[in-house]
């Protein structure tokens, strides 16, 4: 079954619609609340989203809040320790992201909706090659995909 941990990025773009991929951030949260998949809030995520607005402007009752655990920090050490940062990654965002798929491995979450392309999937795909992860990322500029939600199959109609 499709989960789903939700990037500070993509809470962002839900929360103003003013962003250019608003629209695409509510289709998938209708979506994944039609098809009863489970969003996931992390505790990490919730501190940097209240950094520019509360976090009670989200509809928390849809989401499962997933705290910051020892083995999340364990794992996300041994994440940092193995991975490599480029020049020009802000270490501060790296951290975080890194704790993020931390979590997604320790809890079996096997996807993340984000909006940050340049950090958070980098890394994640440089996990995947490792072996070390096997999530993948939902990235709101590539529009929206039902595929997602049901093993990636594509319906017949769609184009």
């Amino acid at each position: 079954m499709t989960s789903i941990l939700l990037d500070t990025s993509y809470l962002i773009t839900l929360a103003d619609p003013g962003r250019a991929h608003h629209e695409t951030a509510k289709r998938y949260l209708r979506e994944a609340l039609a098809q009863g998949c489970p969003l996931y809030l992390s505790a990490v995520v919730a501190s940097e989203f209240q950094v520019g607005q509360p976090v009670s402007d989200l509809p928390l009752r849809n989401f499962h809040v997933l705290p910051f655990n020892i083995d999340h920090a364990m794992t996300s050490g041994n994440f940092m320790r193995a991975l490599s940062r480029d020049t020009g990654d802000d270490r501060v965002a790296v951290k975080d992201d890194v704790k993020l798929l931390a979590q997604m491995v320790c809890e079996s979450i096997t996807h993340i909706l984000t909006e940050d392309s340049n950090t958070l999937v980098k890394y994640l795909g440089r996990l995947r090659n490792q072996g070390q992860a096997s999530a993948q990322a939902i990235v709101l500029a590539e529009g929206f995909d039902a595929a997602w939600f049901n093993g990636g199959q594509k319906h017949l109609l769609d184009e």
